[in-house]
């Protein structure tokens, strides 16, 4: 039989679970300036400067990098911005 302690614990571990399991991947293109990338994350993803230029080097050099992550509600339309802005974004 479980506490009522133990059975909390267990329903914050599942809501922290759900509400983090989302995250918005950036893709490599050849079409965005590095300049571009960075301005783009930091007026959508809330980036600093310093974050920005990692994700557009790890992007460069890996092919992909995560720029978010999050609820989905709250990524859905930055996802959604960023593909406006023509950068390769998937929600996943």
């Amino acid at each position: 039989m479980m506490s009522t302690k133990e059975k909390i614990q267990e329903e914050v571990d599942t809501l922290e679970q759900e509400v983090f399991q989302h995250e918005i991947v950036l893709h490599n293109d050849d079409v965005n300036t590095f300049d571009y990338v960075i301005d783009s994350l930091i007026a959508v993803c809330d980036h600093t400067v310093e974050q920005a230029e990692q994700c557009a080097y790890l992007v460069h050099y890996k092919g992909k990098c995560t720029v978010k992550s999050g609820e989905f509600k709250e990524l859905e339309p930055k996802c959604s911005k960023l593909l406006q802005l023509g950068l390769s974004a998937e929600l996943i």
